[in-house]
């Protein structure tokens, strides 16, 4: 399995990113491919994913990303392409906080699954992520975004923007306010 690459950025799309290594252009599936920039150099944490129609590779600039990610692909019924959008929509830490406190709210409004989709998730990863500090604000504030015209998109990345060191509803709301504007 190819754990982790280094090498040349040869160009950046919204999904990914494509690294030379070793005279190979390797197409990697990203959820923060805007970390990267072409001509420089990076080295990305990945995870092979083998399928009946062929190979995908996925990269994360932190090892913790890919290790999330694996723990998300142990769901049942979670693919490689659920497991990544997740990522992209919410940051780590959030989520691990917010299947270790059971935050159902979270993960469907801020992360955008269905509701049995979370609740599977929350069952089959809460023991193993135990619980971890997440505000339970961010549902509060999702939804004063959303009350306050942002669509939902926007209100998730403006939530993504806001520090994890910025606690309470009200700092989270200004936070999120303010990286939008």
């Amino acid at each position: 399995m190819i754990r982790q690459i280094s090498g040349t950025v040869l160009s950046v799309s919204p999904v990914g990113a494509v690294i030379e290594v070793a005279g190979f252009g390797m197409e990697v599936r990203m959820n923060a491919p805007e970390a990267l920039h072409e001509g420089t150099k990076a080295t990305l944490f990945t995870h092979l994913a083998v399928k009946q129609d062929g190979m995908e590779l996925y990269g994360f600039v932190d090892a913790a990303d890919r290790d999330f990610f694996e723990k998300l692909l142990s769901v049942s019924g979670v693919g490689p392409k659920t497991a990544l959008s997740v990522l992209r929509r919410g940051s780590r830490e959030a989520l691990v906080g917010a299947i270790g406190k059971r935050d159902l709210s979270y993960l469907t409004k801020v992360v955008g699954l269905g509701k049995k989709s979370a609740e599977k998730m929350l069952v089959e990863l809460s023991e193993k992520v135990g619980s971890a500090a997440h505000d339970d604000a961010d549902g509060d504030v999702f939804d004063t975004l959303v009350a306050l015209g942002y669509t939902e998109r926007e209100a998730r990345k403006a939530l993504q923007a806001v520090p994890d060191s910025v606690t309470g509803k009200d700092a989270r709301l200004k936070a999120a306010l303010s990286a939008h504007a």
